[in-house]
């Protein structure tokens, strides 16, 4: 019950939130102002069940070091999708005509910060902790990893190879993330950097959302396997390149330290089940 619990918490910020940006359309300022709250209130509120339903603290979202952490992400994930821009610049596949939209990407910032704390933690924080917990970090990664590019599916400009790329590049390396530090911050920070220097920066689509102008005014034309097509460079195969390259440091690293879970023996799981206060 503690999944179903955790998952109608924050979807219940992530709803309300979401509500609030569809009202704040073509407001930039109101846009930034009801986003960052959202992202703020979906923390506390998962910390809160989790701390109710697992009686424990909540560690993977702890005050402490959270700022620094979430820098880094955001960062590493500014860095990758600017990886991803150079390629299609120098290739002549994105062109740059001039200064876009300040107010556009002050918007974007706060939609995009709603949006990536939401995302990480129903899909890292709930659904990827609590199902590795029984099966095992790698096929947990796999399936909420899976889970994470069908639901992009919804999108206006979705594409099934778009999903897929999601699956592959976003959920791996976000759940490789957390699974490295075991803290939600710096997959937090990847996830809004990523999608920030996409729509804030680059004004390019993401996910096939029909992304408001950022703070270039640009376009990306050529072959949809480079450039991502209507979905956005993040159904570029650029993309999938350097998200897997990222997917296997972050797993370095949690094999170095140790968080990697093994899958558990049926038997080992009836004994842990046993175990459990009635």
């Amino acid at each position: 019950m503690r999944l179903v619990w955790q998952l109608v918490a924050v979807a219940a910020v992530a709803f309300l939130g979401g509500q609030g940006l569809a009202a704040a359309e073509d407001k930039p300022w109101l846009q930034l102002a009801v986003g960052v709250p959202t992202a703020v209130l979906a923390v506390l509120v998962y910390g809160w069940v989790v701390r109710r339903t697992e009686r424990r603290p909540s560690t993977e979202v702890a005050l402490e070091g959270a700022a620094s952490a979430m820098g880094r992400g955001t960062l590493i994930g500014a860095a990758l999708f600017g990886a991803v821009m150079v390629n299609l610049f120098t290739s002549g596949y994105y062109e740059v005509d001039g200064l876009g939209s300040v107010t556009g990407a002050v918007g974007l910032f706060g939609f995009m910060a709603a949006a990536a704390v939401t995302e990480e933690l129903i899909f890292r924080g709930v659904l990827f902790r609590i199902t590795e917990e029984r099966i095992g970090t790698w096929i947990a990664l796999v399936l909420t990893g899976a889970l994470f590019g069908l639901s992009h599916l919804l999108n206006p400009d979705a594409s099934l190879w778009g999903a897929t790329a999601i699956a592959i590049e976003a959920g791996g390396m976000l759940t490789a993330a957390y699974v490295a530090t075991r803290r939600l911050w710096v997959p937090i920070g990847l996830h809004f950097g990523w999608n920030f220097a996409a729509s804030g920066i680059f004004s390019t689509e993401v996910s096939g959302n029909d992304t408001p102008q950022g703070l270039l005014d640009s376009a990306t034309s050529g072959p949809a396997l480079l450039t991502g097509g209507d979905f956005g460079p993040e159904g570029s195969v650029y993309s999938v390149l350097f998200c897997v390259l990222a997917t296997v440091v972050f797993m370095w690293l949690a094999y170095r330290r140790g968080h990697v879970v093994p899958r558990r023996r049926r038997a080992e799981r009836i004994d842990a089940t046993a175990k459990l206060p009635r």
